[in-house]
């Protein structure tokens, strides 16, 4: 997101290095700080450059400066300024840049570039991390597992920021059992559209802890999150299992997300493979990768089911419970079921090697037409007829990974920003397509008839990491909720400087 799994397959994605499609027409000009602001902004072409794109490499909008911040009181003085100086620019903070359509960019304006500012502390009694906006995930789980201690719900790819996963959701596959990372969190420190820096929690400044948790870095910038911890497991057992059939797919995802965390798995995605695109077949032994392949070539459309199951002891009498579970109450393809067992951060770093792939191919800088969706429970036999069977797969061709798998509703804050389905049970679906010069458009519009037809169908979906350039878009996102998300606006970014590539304001 910033939140979910990367093109794992796009290895094989046939598309070379291609410059972003949507180009700031406008000349942008520099911005010049007073000498009294002590502070440097850097406007030399590379670094203007980086701060203009984003991972969806479809925009591109200029800066007039990048701030790289040594303290958040560099970022206190900068907003103060914005408000009150001669001349008003609106100000974005940027983690790694994983956005889609330029929500981390700003026009004319300042970029501030928080990686600068990255730190983790564990406590004492190793019960919360405190960590810095622009910390990797990647290097809180460095920090915090050499100590025994991880935190507890992870995105599929960690080379983002705290700050970043925060202004969304954070989700992955341990969402159904911890919640997304904004549930787990205890305590920030958020610096105001006003420049003012406030502590806050449940307790203390509830307004804005509960604004700026999925809030779209409209309130404030994260600038410190205390993060729950709990014992960092020593390894995990990983499957994918392969299923041919939706209901029996479902059926057991949904079963195993309602079992209890001593004999239910830790982790839980699914994923789809379908005929007309990429059949990755590299988790499965040799033996049975022809068969995967001609599986899929025969229905259409095969069911990844990917579980894990976290340990320290192999001769526990809990993990062959598990496996066992696994082996002999699911419903999958006889045969197609496969194993890995590997150390606990290797797991939750698995998309790294993935990365480093794309990046040597110079296939990683595509643009990347995502769409992220959260479905209903109810009408999720619905969306899949309607969507996958009757859009996606009738497409000439799809590139990237479809990631389909439930989630339990009653593991969020609805206190919080982030905005979710009304079921106690949804389902995360992520097309994280690759696209190319010639066909992003095509695939755009793709995604725009998968969201008519959920409007006409009444499929009461919720975007997520989404773009909307309309008001009433934002209003109906929010729905109930719009009172209160443009009440904190008010309260806390009343000259609405923060975060304008959201185009909520």
């Amino acid at each position: 997101m910033a939140n979910l799994r990367l093109m794992m397959t796009l290895i094989t994605v046939r598309f070379f290095l291609l410059p972003s499609l949507a180009i700031s027409s406008e000349s942008t000009k520099v911005i010049i700080l007073p000498k009294s602001l002590n502070l440097t902004l850097l406007t030399d072409p590379s670094t203007i450059s980086t701060a203009s794109h984003d991972y969806g490499n479809i925009t591109t909008v200029t800066p007039g400066g990048v701030l790289c911040p040594s303290s958040s009181a560099e970022i206190s003085r900068l907003l103060r300024y914005a408000t009150n100086g001669e001349t008003i620019f609106q100000v974005a903070a940027r983690g790694q840049g994983h956005s889609l359509y330029g929500q981390a960019s700003v026009f004319g304006g300042v970029v501030i570039n928080m990686t600068c500012l990255t730190s983790v502390m564990v406590s004492e009694d190793k019960n919360y991390a405190d960590v810095a906006g622009g910390t990797l995930w990647l290097d809180v789980l460095r920090e915090t597992a050499d100590k025994g201690v991880s935190p507890v719900s992870w995105t599929d790819y960690l080379h983002i920021s705290v700050g970043g996963t925060l202004s969304n959701a954070g989700i992955g596959g341990q969402v159904f059992r911890n919640g997304p990372q904004i549930s787990n969190v205890l305590e920030l420190d958020v610096i105001t559209g006003k420049g003012e820096t406030l502590e806050c929690s449940p307790q203390l400044n509830p307004e804005l802890f509960y604004g700026v948790l999925g809030g779209l870095g409209q309130f404030g910038i994260i600038s410190r999150a205390r993060i729950v911890l709990n014992h960092a497991p020593y390894r995990a057992k990983w499957f994918k299992m392969l299923y041919s059939d939706f209901t029996a797919f479902s059926k057991d995802q949904e079963r195993l997300i309602s079992m209890d965390n001593d004999i239910g798995v830790d982790y839980l995605e699914g994923q789809l493979l379908m005929s007309n695109g990429v059949v990755d077949t590299s988790f499965f032994p040799p033996s049975n990768q022809s068969k995967v392949a001609d599986l899929v070539k025969n229905h259409g459309i095969i069911y990844v089911l990917e579980v894990a199951k976290y340990y320290d002891d192999p001769s526990l009498p809990i993990i062959g419970q598990v496996v066992n579970k696994l082996i002999k109450t699911l419903s999958y393809l006889p045969g197609f079921i496969s194993m890995h067992d590997v150390p606990y951060f290797d797991f939750l770093n698995r998309v790294q090697a993935e990365e480093e792939k794309l990046r040597s191919l110079g296939l990683w800088e595509v643009p990347h037409p995502w769409l992220n969706l959260f479905v209903p429970k109810s009408q999720i036999v619905d969306f899949h007829n309607g969507v996958v069977e009757d859009i996606l797969l009738r497409q000439n061709s799809t590139s990237g990974v479809a990631l389909f798998y439930p989630t339990n509703r009653n593991k969020w804050d609805n206190r919080m920003s982030a905005m979710i389905p009304d079921e106690d049970v949804f389902y995360v679906v992520g097309l994280l397509q690759s696209a190319s010069s010639q066909n992003v458009q095509e695939m755009e519009s793709v995604n725009e008839t998968i969201i008519r037809f959920c409007k006409d169908s009444g499929i009461k979906v919720k975007q997520y990491l989404m773009h909307y350039a309309r008001k009433e878009d934002w209003v109906e996102h929010f729905g109930s909720k719009w009172g209160d998300f443009l009440k904190r606006k008010h309260l806390f970014d009343p000259m609405k400087l923060l975060c304008p590539g959201q185009d909520i304001f």
